[in-house]
């Protein structure tokens, strides 16, 4: 018997992004990621250099099939209003083949660039869309 399968890897065409509760079905691909900032920290008669945490950071990109204006839509007035908007996005991958689900939301999201007007002729549009956050919930997890 195999103790690892194939079958078990999640498969990312099972996964969905919800943005204030939104569901986005046209987002073809989306990371989030947490990046720690250390500080380098050497002492006196050791040549070894540590690592001390002083905080993190948040940030992620998606694509977009271009559907809809729906960036532009969130966006676009306020910030020529000096207004800029925060999201949350929760997102979740559940393939039926494998072990479990991931679901995380991801909280108080700022959409960093956003495009206005772009297209290639012969070409399927989609957009790259930028974000940062400051806090997250990890709600379901693949158990181990």
């Amino acid at each position: 018997m195999l103790k690892n399968s194939p079958t078990k890897i999640i498969n990312g065409t099972y996964g969905r992004i919800w943005v204030d509760g939104e569901l986005w079905a046209e987002v073809d691909s989306f990371e989030a990621k947490v990046t720690i900032q250390y500080e380098e920290v050497n002492f006196a008669m050791d040549g070894a250099t540590y690592q001390k945490a002083i905080g993190w950071s948040g940030e992620g990109s998606m694509t977009i099939k271009k559907i809809y204006s729906r960036v532009q839509r969130k966006m676009a007035a306020d910030v020529r209003k000096g207004i800029y908007p925060r999201f949350e996005i929760v997102g979740k991958v559940e393939d039926p083949e494998a072990q479990g689900a991931e679901r995380v939301a991801i909280h108080d999201v700022t959409i960093s660039e956003f495009m206005l007007l772009k297209f290639e002729k012969k070409t399927l549009s989609s957009e790259e869309v930028p974000f940062k956050f400051s806090d997250y919930d990890p709600i379901d997890l693949i158990p181990a």
